[in-house]
């Protein structure tokens, strides 16, 4: 599985050098050495590749790290997360090159991984999003359910992970539409982010020159509405940071509304509305949530704005251009200059640049990272 703590790594190791190569394992190595994996490793060359501070993918990557490995990608060190990596025969991965001076680490995203994810899923639990207490059933459950080394249990990782303005930073692109650019509007909740929700955005993002995709996230309890069960997985924050990694994706509406009104359209200057090939379900008041919204001189009182282009082709296509408006919007500039699913390597800064560690006092972890 990907998901955003991964991205964060990868974030985190693209801040250490200039250019970032990650490994991906072969379904058949991490079955091995780890247990089957959620997604194939085509899918997970894919979702890694989509993650923005990616700038090569190595497929079928060794599962133990060496020297070699390195040198052949032309890599200065790699870099891993503050957890030790065991072979299935219990040796440190990663134990040739720390040994050589040629490893760097960075720190784990608290609060969330793979094991936590699927406790959710077979727990069905509410408890990640809506706030309320597991009930003493699920927590017997929860007890019990594949403990971690120490006794950690997986459940409690659910509400340690905690949301800040400076991790939104840290994600966020910061720049604006500039003229020329088409805004793209879409809309979901894009929940346990896969190869699907990539597969869509690239598209998306391929339906412009100069595309800027805007994402909107529903709110947890909008999303539960039209999924039921104890669907989001992922509450709100969470899925905005996975949203947030993606390099299809320019901006992200936290708590966007469920219809795209005519306000919001005008507010975020939006050229185009997409939605992909899945049902689109009515709103509360059973509405279509991407029905014309009522204004002065439409059928319901306003102008008619053409619905949304249902992405792939093959379903009920719709869509249009709005019209074009006069954008001035200054460039802010990014906010933040500155992660993988098993391993990353970074090619640093020339020799000459690099001093202790790369740059970093004690050559182990990028200064002042909140992870």
């Amino acid at each position: 599985m990907v998901h955003y703590g991964h991205s964060n790594q990868l974030r985190q190791a693209r801040a250490m050098g200039d250019y970032l190569i990650v490994g991906v394992h072969t379904d058949e190595e991490i079955s091995k050495h780890k247990g089957p994996p959620v997604f194939t490793q085509e899918e997970r060359y894919k979702m890694v590749r989509a993650i923005k501070w990616v700038d090569e993918v190595v497929p079928a990557a060794p599962y133990v790290t060496t020297l070699e490995t390195l040198d052949k990608h032309n890599c200065d060190f790699c870099v891993h997360g503050n957890d030790i990596t065991l072979t299935i025969d219990g040796r440190d991965t990663y134990e040739e090159v720390k040994q050589a001076g040629r490893y760097r680490e960075c720190r784990r995203t608290q609060g969330v991984s793979t094991t936590d994810l699927v406790g959710r899923m077979l727990l069905v639990t509410k408890a990640h999003h809506s706030g309320h207490e597991i009930s003493s059933e699920y927590r017997e459950y929860a007890d019990s359910f594949g403990k971690c080394p120490g006794g950690r249990n997986p459940w409690t990782g659910v509400s340690q992970f905690l949301q800040t303005s400076q991790k939104i930073i840290q994600f966020a692109s910061g720049k604006e539409p500039q003229p020329g650019e088409t805004v793209i509007y879409v809309a979901g909740a894009f929940d346990l982010f896969h190869i699907g929700h990539v597969d869509f955005l690239e598209k998306v993002h391929g339906l412009a020159k100069r595309p800027y995709v805007i994402a909107g996230l529903h709110f947890d309890q909008e999303v539960n509405h039209y999924k039921g069960k104890n669907y989001p997985i992922m509450n709100l924050h969470e899925r905005t940071l996975s949203v947030l990694a993606c390099r299809y994706v320019s901006e992200v509406v936290i708590g966007a509304p469920y219809a795209v009104t005519a306000e919001l359209l005008d507010h975020f200057k939006v050229d185009l509305v997409c939605h992909g090939k899945t049902e689109i379900m009515p709103d509360k008041d059973g509405s279509d949530p991407y029905q014309d919204p009522p204004g002065p001189g439409s059928s319901r009182g306003g102008p008619s704005l053409p619905p949304p282009t249902l992405w792939p082709p093959g379903a009920q296509e719709k869509g249009h251009l709005l019209p074009d408006r006069q954008r001035e919007r200054p460039d802010h500039g990014p906010h933040c200059s500155a992660h993988h699913q098993e391993q990353a390597r970074v090619r640093g800064p020339e020799p000459e640049e690099r001093g202790q560690g790369a740059g970093f006092p004690g050559g182990q972890e990028a200064a002042g990272d909140a992870a």
